[in-house]
């Protein structure tokens, strides 16, 4: 979370669930069958349950994938159970109390913790996001890495992205993925290449020893790009092929001018056709802008 904190936008200004609910609809048509939820906290949204019952209900859709910083996930669970949705993605930067609060502006980390061990408890498959910051979190790659020990989850550490409120904000990325490997494998040096899924952002590993996995996410050198299939739509309506550019076209704002179920088929259809080859192309199309939008604003 910037320093500054985030500019909240007004209500009216976001798709409705009507709205998120019919574009899915219209996805799966087109052949999507998965759908991540993400946040920050997307229960910070009010009867989220239900758009996740209105999605479950779906023909097509297969897969419903939560991403959560667990600062309110604990009463859910139960109703996530109940819905199938077995794969949730943690967004956990720390295991150090302090630097939690620094790094989120949030005394909650006590909250978290407690919603990781419920998820577990109920057998959902787990998966921690953590994103190494030089100066603030590279001291936490290895406890997290053990948390792996004795526990079924998948650790995946992500490079920063210049998303941050203020572009590009180093000249030189100091924790690569390179870097990051390097300092698990000298701590770990049975660590062990996993197969990686395809389309697989992650670069997957092992320690034998560990009941759960290890991963590397290079998000800002890119490397997964050309084999990534992701698609993203802002809380605003922003279709992004890629979370580098600068947006598509705004769905929300088509329904809202009438367009038809065909259209909007249409204009996916285009923009899919037409997708960056990788995020540097899709950065260098942001017409001399760069990159100034906060995770916290466009998901994690």
């Amino acid at each position: 979370m910037p320093e500054e904190g985030i500019q909240y936008i007004n209500k009216t200004e976001l798709m409705s669930y009507e709205e998120i609910h019919r574009g899915i609809k219209l996805l799966a048509q087109m052949g999507i069958e998965k759908v991540r939820i993400t946040g920050g906290e997307p229960f910070i949204r009010k009867d989220m349950i239900k758009l996740l019952w209105a999605i479950r209900k779906t023909e097509g859709i297969r897969d419903i994938n939560i991403t959560t910083n667990g600062t309110v996930l604990e009463q859910y669970i139960p109703e996530l159970k109940k819905l199938g949705i077995r794969s949730v993605n943690l967004s956990l930067d720390t295991l150090d109390k302090a630097r939690f609060f620094e790094i989120t502006r949030r005394d909650v980390f006590d909250k978290v913790m407690r919603s990781l061990d419920l998820l577990l408890e109920n057998d959902f498959d787990v998966k921690i996001n953590a994103v190494v910051m030089a100066g603030k979190n590279e001291d936490d790659i290895i406890p997290l890495t053990s948390l792996a020990k004795d526990l079924p989850i998948a650790v995946r550490f992500i490079e920063e992205m210049p998303f941050n409120g203020e572009g590009a904000h180093y000249p030189k990325l100091q924790w690569t993925y390179k870097e990051i490997h390097k300092k698990i494998i000298d701590h770990f040096p049975d660590l062990q290449k996993l197969p990686d899924p395809p389309s697989s952002t992650a670069m997957n590993y092992k320690v034998p020893s560990h009941k759960g996995s290890v991963g590397i996410i290079a998000a800002y050198s890119r490397t997964f790009c050309g084999t990534c299939n992701r698609i993203r739509i802002t809380p605003q309506g922003q279709l992004k092929t890629c979370l580098y550019d600068n947006g598509i076209f705004n769905i929300k704002k088509l329904m809202r001018e009438g367009a038809t179920d065909e259209q909007l088929h249409a204009t996916f259809l285009d923009a899919f056709s037409n997708r960056a080859k990788d995020g540097f192309e899709a950065e260098q199309s942001r017409f001399g802008n760069g990159v100034s939008e906060s995770m916290a604003t466009i998901g994690g």
